[in-house]
């Protein structure tokens, strides 16, 4: 079987009706691009400016227009949900100010709102006001979407959501799963409020396999029927659905050969490899020169130095890794901070698989740890601070880095903190994307890793948040919050945490406090944001000082409790010692 990419069939039309002017509107677009098509999707959306709005027929156009341009403009890193409920919550806010400055009137600019996103195997689904969204499947029609229609009496009623009618918009969202020859209706109140749902799907099922058909013939019924209002429908037919079997998805993937072993001097797609900086069991890195920069600038005395990574040999035949090791440049290409390593694009063919990154003169954190042990505040803050803004830029993509350790924090030449490594990163958007492959949860390194991944359970921002608290830890005692952890045993660690204080008793107690919220075992009760963790590094937050004094001491300090409880039971056998050797017992 060869792959398939999603593919639909498309009808669309409208018509004023016995209206002086078609305030309807209705826009789709299909990506001739099979990269945009399969990170993206296809979007169909509909729009009906309300009756009696000052500017509904503008509202309407406008949002359908607005959103299928800006969707494809979104990170491709992002969810659908997340990319839309964005476009329509700045949709909303610019029709309500617009509405508000032009007419003074809540109803200046507003529309209902309807449309699907069909990426991979799914299709989304986003709805506001009363346009609907039907699926027809194996001859059942059903309605997907809910009417946001307050009903005063028998014959007057009015919209209780639209886009544009309030400053706050709430927005319905369903996903569901696509199966070939499924059919999505969408259409305004002009058709299926004069059609009954018996007919509209006698005329999808006869007319099922020419949508543009569909579509006009159900139009023309509505207006039969004395529609009393514009009359707009757009009909979509799944024809195939993308996948692959896991040959042709294995073929894919090892289009390009493994590089050979690289020694010193060899030349790889015009890099020249200077040295071998790193291997492990899963890669190897190597510093490298880009000699073509020297052939561009005749003046430039010095090629480029760059980092190349290579995949070992021993994963060759493993489609999962390969997927991961592509995707650490993709992700890369796609960021853009002081703080993150940033792809490097030689703009020529490859002839082998590898990855290239800027080169960064400098140390990594934990070569520095081992030159500062114990770290003053200023220097923890400093560094944590300038991680968390690496990792927040990753979070606005909606990627979760998932092997945050100072191994792959590098320190350069002027004290900037760069994040390195994406080899673990989940992207949100990729992972909508069905493929033949199970990606396992991968959890980083055992000891920097949230105790959620221990649990199978799936990574979140607070996990990232976790795995600074851990290294912040780390620069202030040397030691791990609930010491080492071995792998294999990760899923039945208690964890227990140690007061820094212990430690390193010249560290603040709210400095301690904020450190032990980030790294606590559950990620409920961690901070919500990486900018509350670093606001609590640089003041005292007195409400944590609060409530650590209202927590019993067994949770707050187990070691203290602890060592109490031996104290008071020597103590006490030294009382009963003491009386046996009296007689008094």
């Amino acid at each position: 079987m060869s792959k398939s990419q999603l593919k639909v069939s498309l009808g669309q039309y409208s018509l004023k009706g016995i209206k002086d002017e078609n305030e309807d509107a209705y826009g789709a677009k299909i990506p001739s691009n099979s990269e945009q098509l399969e990170n993206k999707g296809i979007t169909i959306a509909i729009a009906d400016g309300m009756s009696g709005s000052d500017g509904g027929k503008e509202a309407s156009r406008l949002s359908v227009k607005q959103f299928l341009t800006d969707y494809y403009s979104t990170p491709e890193s992002w969810t659908v949900k997340h990319a839309a409920n964005r476009i329509m919550s700045a949709l909303n806010s610019m029709l309500y100010s617009q509405g508000q400055k032009r007419y003074s009137s809540s109803k200046g600019l507003v529309t209902t709102f309807s449309t699907i996103v069909l990426k991979s195997q799914t299709a989304h689904l986003f709805h506001i006001g009363d346009s609907r969204i039907y699926r027809l499947r194996k001859h059942e029609l059903r309605q997907l979407s809910h009417d946001h229609r307050i009903w005063i009496s028998h014959d007057q009623e009015y919209l209780s959501r639209a886009l544009g009618i309030d400053s706050h918009l709430e927005i319905d969202y369903q996903r569901l799963s696509i199966e070939v020859g499924d059919i999505y209706f969408l259409s305004t109140d002009g058709v299926h409020d004069f059609l009954k749902k018996e007919t509209l799907k006698q005329l999808l099922i006869e007319h099922q396999d020419t949508p543009q058909v569909a579509t006009e013939v159900i139009c023309n019924a509505a207006l039969a029927n004395k529609s009393s209002d514009n009359i707009s429908c757009q009909c979509v037919q799944i024809q195939s659905i993308a996948s692959a079997n896991k040959k042709e998805f294995y073929e894919k993937l090892t289009q390009l050969p493994f590089p050979p072993d690289l020694q010193t001097g060899y030349i790889l797609d015009e890099f020249k490899i200077i040295r071998e900086l790193t291997a492990t069991s899963r890669s190897q890195v190597y510093l490298a020169e880009d000699l073509h920069t020297q052939k561009k600038d005749k003046s430039n005395s010095s090629a480029t130095q760059v980092v190349i990574k290579t995949p070992s040999i021993n994963f060759e035949d493993d489609p999962a890794y390969i997927e991961l090791f592509m995707h650490e440049e993709w992700i890369a290409k796609r960021l853009n901070s002081p703080h993150l390593i940033k792809a490097y694009n030689p703009q020529r063919q490859r002839q082998f698989l590898y990855t290239v990154v800027e080169y960064i003169q400098g140390q990594t954190l934990q070569q520095w740890m081992l030159e500062n042990p114990k770290a003053s505040l200023v220097q923890v803050r400093g560094s944590i601070t300038q991680i968390a803004r690496g990792l927040r830029a990753m979070h606005r993509m909606e990627m979760i880095h998932q092997d945050i350790k100072p191994d792959n924090i590098i320190i350069d030449l002027n004290n900037t903190l760069n994040i390195i490594d994406f080899g673990s990163t989940k992207v949100a958007g990729l992972a909508e994307i069905k493929s033949v492959l199970e990606q396992s949860n991968i959890v980083g390194t055992a000891n920097y890793a949230a105790p959620e991944y221990f649990k199978g359970e799936m990574g979140s921002n607070r996990s990232d948040l976790y795995s600074l608290g851990v290294i912040a830890y780390e620069m202030f005692t040397g030691k791990l919050p609930y010491g080492e952890i071995a792998p294999q045993r990760a899923h039945k660690k208690t964890f227990s945490y140690i007061s820094i204080r212990e430690y390193n008793p010249q560290v603040p107690e709210w400095v301690d406090l904020a450190i032990r919220k980030a790294v606590h075992p559950n990620p409920e009760r961690r901070y919500g944001l990486l900018s509350e963790f670093i606001t609590d590094l640089s003041k005292p937050n007195n409400a944590l000082l609060e409530s650590n004094k209202t927590e019993p001491l067994l949770s707050r300090d187990p070691i203290t409790f602890w060592k109490s409880m031996a104290f008071i039971e020597l103590f006490l056998i030294l009382i009963l010692l003491f009386l046996l050797q009296k007689g008094f017992i």
